[in-house]
């Protein structure tokens, strides 16, 4: 029974998974094991929110030094051209909402629009890091949210 636990909170940190999938797994461990629910999301919450800061510091310090091992290079470059791609066509709404585009566009509960992703569209973009992490904060907040209103069938009564 653990490992559902473990796994939800390792697809937590994981780029593409995150809170998206783990949470639910987290959620459903949680209820069959008739926990309280509250400290597993903001376990949760607390855990996808830290990886901005592991992303910031692995880009601002780390990154460049990596791209010298060929591995790397192949393996990293080609996922942030397509970041890149995104933080272009993100950055007219960025430009004129700053803050709350960046934070919608973490908050929407899709694969691919996470922290991991708000963070490299930061850095991409050499936006402010406190209003940078605070927005993502904020999206990945809301995203948690929605999942687990979703994950609990509440949504469901709104349809």
């Amino acid at each position: 029974m653990e490992s559902e636990l473990i796994l939800g909170l390792l697809l937590t940190i994981l780029p593409f998974t995150e809170l998206r999938l783990g949470l639910p797994i987290v959620l459903n461990y949680v209820i069959k094991n008739n926990l309280p629910i509250l400290p597993y999301f903001l376990l949760v919450l607390a855990l996808n929110i830290s990886i901005i800061f592991f992303i910031f510091f692995f880009l601002d310090f780390l990154h460049q030094h990596f791209l010298k091992i060929k591995l790397y290079k192949k393996i990293v470059n080609k996922p942030l051209i397509k970041i890149q791609k995104k933080s272009e066509k993100l950055q007219t709404k960025i430009d004129t909402l700053g803050f709350i585009a960046l934070m919608l566009f973490v908050a929407i509960p899709l694969p691919g629009t996470g922290a991991w992703t708000g963070t490299l569209i930061a850095w991409t973009l050499n936006l402010k890091r406190k209003n940078s992490i605070i927005a993502i904060s904020i999206g990945v907040l809301i995203a948690g949210i929605i999942i687990l209103f979703a994950s609990l069938g509440i949504l469901n009564l709104v349809y």
